[in-house]
């Protein structure tokens, strides 16, 4: 059945109206009409089963049918905080990091980030990765979209680890007696932060911020991972060891 995303303010009781690109979406390009079947998640973990009722003009109206049990979001919510890295590839960050079951993205400013955003060019920058994150979900069945925040300097980025953040990991390559293993062995937190560098790495003078607030580095082995590599990889092994993947 397809699925579809739709903004919880769009959801009135027991109808669902769907509105803009999405329309052309279920009319033209999947061709369904009346009494045809989709699923329908809001984001924040309401999933139905719907039918379409009505099309009228601009605007598509579902009913809900049926409630969906959900079971795809890890039960360890992983804040993923992520230097700028050139070009687009934070699109690819971004999408890969919800496939895996991010629960929050944070875009940082860090010393050696060589981006330039500020003003209404970071506001479209987030706008656009909230998209990518919204689609990624979709396609990979998950309830949830990962909330992508507004891109912040480096400072800010170590005050979004909350204080009730059990495990807060920075992998570094200047880190050399203290693996990644090691930081996860006996571990079970409810929460976890990533920090990931950009292409340049983190100054000694980050890392010793990070580390007054929490951070703990970690050694990723020996080989020295690209920025936009090492978030899926950090991502991956902390679900699998905390047993959500596989």
């Amino acid at each position: 059945m397809p699925r579809l995303f739709v903004p919880a303010e769009q959801w009135i009781e027991k109808e669902v109206v769907v509105r803009g690109s999405d329309v052309k979406y279920l009319t033209r390009v999947l061709r369904l009409g009346t009494g045809d079947g989709v699923t329908v998640f809001d984001g924040k973990g309401r999933v139905y089963e719907a039918f379409i009722r009505k099309i009228n003009g601009g605007e598509v109206v579902l009913s809900l049918s049926r409630a969906v049990v959900d079971d795809t979001e890890p039960r360890v919510k992983v804040t993923l905080l992520q230097a700028i890295p050139k070009g687009d590839k934070m699109d690819l960050v971004v999408q890969k990091a919800t496939e895996l079951g991010v629960a929050r993205i944070i875009p940082v400013l860090t010393e050696r980030v060589v981006v330039h955003l500020d003003g209404d060019r970071a506001a479209k920058k987030q706008e656009r990765w909230q998209k990518v994150a919204r689609e990624a979900a979709r396609q990979c069945g998950r309830s949830a979209v990962p909330v992508v925040g507004a891109v912040c300097a480096f400072e800010e980025a170590l005050a979004v680890a909350a204080p009730g953040d059990s495990l807060r990991l920075m992998p570094w390559e200047g880190e050399e007696r203290f693996s990644l293993r090691s930081a996860l062995q006996g571990k079970d937190p409810a929460a976890v932060t990533l920090f990931i560098g950009p292409e340049g790495g983190f100054s000694r003078a980050e890392v010793e911020a990070a580390k007054a607030c929490g951070f703990c580095t970690v050694s990723l082995g020996r080989r020295i991972l690209r920025t936009e590599t090492a978030g899926m990889v950090v991502l991956a092994l902390v679900l699998y060891s905390l047993g959500e993947l596989a």
